[in-house]
């Protein structure tokens, strides 16, 4: 089984990290993005990375952990003329954009594909005893508080955390 990642920051970079600490290596991941000083809190990536793409940074990261895993990254910006054909030989994708617009891309251009969509909803703030897991399907779960935007409260390492274990939790009772 092959876990698709969009996007890698503070919930793609994590839940990745958690994946491969649990034995799950066959991972297919993509972003444009480069690691910035800011990222540093709450993404899986460190000091001697900024100004290095994410993605790559990413699989050089996860080597650390397992070598052997298959880490396929991309440097790429996701569009709607990209993203189905990038994710067509995964079996489950994870939202991992902070942006609405890049979620609403993956959600309806993927949705009715045969494909396990995990998305998340208000990972921002301090306070995480509201974070849940919604199963909307059999195929789409939505992971978070579902109501601490990031363009309204500040990002913390341990509520961002506590959504990717989530998430690459609901992963790995499927996969393993």
């Amino acid at each position: 089984m092959k876990i698709g990642i969009a996007g890698v920051g503070g919930i793609g970079s994590n839940v990745a990290m958690h994946l491969v600490r649990s034995g799950i290596t066959n991972l297919k991941f993509g972003d444009f993005d480069t690691i910035e000083h800011s990222n540093l809190n709450r993404q899986f990536y460190f000091r001697n990375q900024i100004g290095n793409p994410k993605a790559l940074c990413l699989r050089n990261n996860l080597k650390l952990i397992d070598e052997t895993g298959n880490y396929d990254s991309h440097i790429i910006k996701f569009t709607r003329e990209n993203i189905k054909d990038f994710f067509k030989d995964c079996d489950i994708i994870v939202d991992g954009f902070d942006k609405k617009e890049y979620k609403s891309i993956l959600v309806e251009e993927l949705y009715g594909s045969n494909k396990i969509i995990l998305t998340v909803s208000g990972i921002g703030g301090k306070a995480s005893d509201e974070v849940k897991v919604i199963k909307k399907t059999d195929r789409f779960y939505i992971v978070g508080d579902m109501e601490s935007d990031i363009k309204e409260f500040k990002t913390y390492s341990h509520k961002v955390g506590i959504v990717a274990a989530k998430v690459a939790e609901i992963i790995i009772k499927m996969v393993m």
